[in-house]
């Protein structure tokens, strides 16, 4: 009998446990030791409910590129660049400085903030952004963006979101919930529903809707939701499995797995006049696909080796090609931005962990020490990867940065957390 196909594994741990509908919270597991020190200091003026400043700070250590400065080792609190002594901030060691004052305008905010360069004694960055009362977080994630960018020269994607999937109660009593939050994770919002399973979350390449698995009719289906709108359809209803939707880079067509004829195969689905392309044709499974960035090509687990591995289908030629040759597990591919790079789930002597491969040499990197890792996306700047994993008894979400070097977790107040999917850049 074959292996249950890849996709379903996450659900196996999900007989217990309780849902979490609030904001997951992060918990920094390993910093960077080559991280760049940077003071982020309290914004001026008006009192808000949220901290900027903190916020900014957060989201630049999450990074793994920024170790910002304890406040308790500020020396002093300028809210502009004109009041900052750059030798001040030299003997602390901090390479660079944001500032910034926030005042009301109307029914929001104008928040204003600098960056310096403290070694260079120059102002790298200086803009306004006007923000609403419920858009506090979302100025902050704004300005780490921009101050991220600054100084590493790569887009910000602090303003990014995430969707995950959670699970509550026994067996005959479960419930399953897709849910869209921030990429740190606050704000979190209740998509979705169900007693059966939701699995496998996509987002669309504009950010405004997600593909996704449901078991709601009893068989799996897959289903397109514009988060606008909550408005849905079901795009497939094939008796077997219906699974893995990905998005193609121009939006226009869904790949996904479908056993309709047999053994799961690679299928095309065209959105917009709902046909079908078979890509794949033989006797094992095949899972799992993701697109590469020039929308080209598609890579694919398939068990046809005898055991996972990823694989390449050309649209151009129509021949496979196996890409992973290390171990014998290797599942979930999923492309850096710039195609160079395969993130994977790769299973070693420790168990199952988040891993990468270098496309131009086949170098295989371990990026995490878990046992139970799952599910891996990439974050749209390449920088960062987000992928389930289990903690004591329950299943919750990590990060670990593109190198390895940082990592933090996303865990719920109670119960599992699995399937997560990073956005792109929301314009």
């Amino acid at each position: 009998m074959k292996r249950l196909a890849p996709f379903m594994l996450g659900w196996l741990m999900l007989l217990v446990g309780n849902l979490a509908s609030a904001d997951l919270t992060i918990e920094i597991t390993k910093g960077s030791d080559e991280a760049i020190p940077i003071a982020v200091v309290p914004f001026g003026g008006q009192q808000l409910p949220e901290d900027i400043a903190q916020i900014v700070s957060d989201d630049l250590a999450h990074s793994g590129q920024f170790d910002p400065l304890s406040r308790s080792t500020l020396i002093a609190s300028p809210t502009t660049s004109d009041e900052v002594r750059y030798r001040d901030w030299r003997a602390v060691d901090s390479n660079y400085l944001v500032v910034g004052q926030v005042s009301q305008t109307g029914q929001g905010y104008r928040i204003q903030f600098e960056l310096m360069d403290i070694y260079g004694e120059r102002r790298m960055l200086g803009e306004a952004v006007n923000v609403s009362a419920n858009q506090l977080r979302s100025g902050a994630h704004y300005i780490s963006d921009k101050v991220y960018e600054a100084i590493t020269g790569v887009r910000g994607a602090f303003s990014t979101r995430i969707a995950y999937v959670t699970a509550e109660g026994a067996a005959d009593n479960r419930r399953f919930a897709l849910h869209v939050a921030d990429a740190d994770g606050h704000n979190s919002q209740q998509i979705l529903t169900s007693r059966e399973p939701i699995m496998s979350p996509a987002w669309s390449p504009d950010g405004n809707k997600l593909a996704y698995v449901s078991f709601e009719s009893g068989n799996s289906a897959i289903y397109i939701q514009n988060l606008a709108t909550s408005q849905r359809v079901q795009v497939t209803s094939f008796s077997g499995i219906n699974g893995a939707p990905a998005w193609s880079p121009d939006g226009r067509k869904l790949a996904m797995s479908l056993s309709k004829d047999g053994q799961p195969e690679i299928y095309v689905m065209d959105i917009g006049s709902r046909s079908f392309q078979r890509l794949t044709r033989n006797e094992s499974i095949d899972t799992e696909p993701s697109w590469a960035p020039d929308g080209n090509s598609l890579v694919f687990t398939s068990d046809r080796s005898g055991g996972p591995q990823l694989y390449s289908y050309s649209l151009g030629s129509g021949e496979s090609q196996r890409l992973t040759f290390t171990g014998n597990y290797n599942s979930r591919g999923r492309y850096s931005p710039d195609g160079e790079t395969l993130f994977m789930i790769h299973r070693g002597n420790s168990g199952f962990s988040v891993a990468k491969q270098n496309l131009s040499n086949d170098r295989l990197t371990i990026l995490t020490d878990s046992q139970w890792d799952e599910s891996p996306s990439v974050a749209p700047n390449g920088s960062m990867v987000i992928f389930a994993t289990q903690q004591g008894n329950s299943g919750v979400l990590s990060v670990v940065s593109a190198d390895g070097n940082a990592s933090y977790r996303l865990p719920s107040a109670e119960g599992d957390v699995r399937e997560p999917a990073w956005s792109p850049f929301m314009n």
